[in-house]
């Protein structure tokens, strides 16, 4: 009998990215000077997707997915 799995990063197949409104957590904590692994662990999701949205961000300066912009 197989259990339902919580953690996000086992559940999400490589080309999915997080929703806008689990990104901001990942910048919040960014923001309060947590580590990379501490906000991995945190909010249970890879060390590698919270180092990419943490990079995102910089250089973009919004946690907003490229799928959901105006192009205005």
């Amino acid at each position: 009998m197989q259990t339902a799995s919580t953690n996000i990063g086992e559940r999400m197949g490589r080309s999915q990215e997080l929703s806008d409104s689990k990104r901001g957590p990942v910048i919040g904590c960014h923001l309060c000077n947590k580590s990379i692994r501490d906000i991995s662990w945190l909010l249970n999701i890879p060390r590698s997707t919270v180092s990419g949205i943490i990079t995102k961000w910089k250089q973009l300066e919004t946690v907003v997915g490229h799928h959901t912009t105006t192009g205005l």
